[in-house]
């Protein structure tokens, strides 16, 4: 079951998590990253807090499923990367992104993990 925007749904909706970025599927950690995140969402009760929508007319928004945030927890196990870009500067994101750095978790295992915004616009 879905609650998008206060009205419930019992059908897949695609939401592109605010804030975050997560590595491509074919770039390192990319299955990991993806297979982290349905552990913490797939077949749960997800609620989607919309925040608007990408250039692709993607929504984006915040998800939690089964009172776990997904994109902050995708951070906290070094899943995905604050995305400097959209998230604001305040974000509790950085600090979260940083333990995972320090403890070397997920991607951050890797010495020098590239970003995937620069994974897809190579120069």
């Amino acid at each position: 079951m879905l609650v998008y925007d206060q009205q419930v749904y019992t059908r897949q909706v695609k939401v592109r998590l605010a804030s975050i970025d997560a590595p491509e599927r074919r770039q390192s950690f990319g299955t990991r990253s993806r297979q982290s995140l349905a552990e913490i969402c797939h077949r749960q009760q997800a609620t989607v807090t919309p925040a608007g929508r990408d250039r692709y007319g993607r929504t984006v928004g915040e998800v939690v499923c089964n009172g776990v945030p997904a994109g902050p927890e995708q951070v906290r196990r070094g899943m995905a990367w604050v995305y400097v870009k959209y998230a604001p500067r305040r974000s509790p994101l950085y600090q979260l992104e940083a333990e995972a750095r320090a403890a070397s978790l997920g991607l951050w295992h890797d010495p020098a993990p590239t970003p995937p915004w620069e994974y897809r616009h190579p120069r």
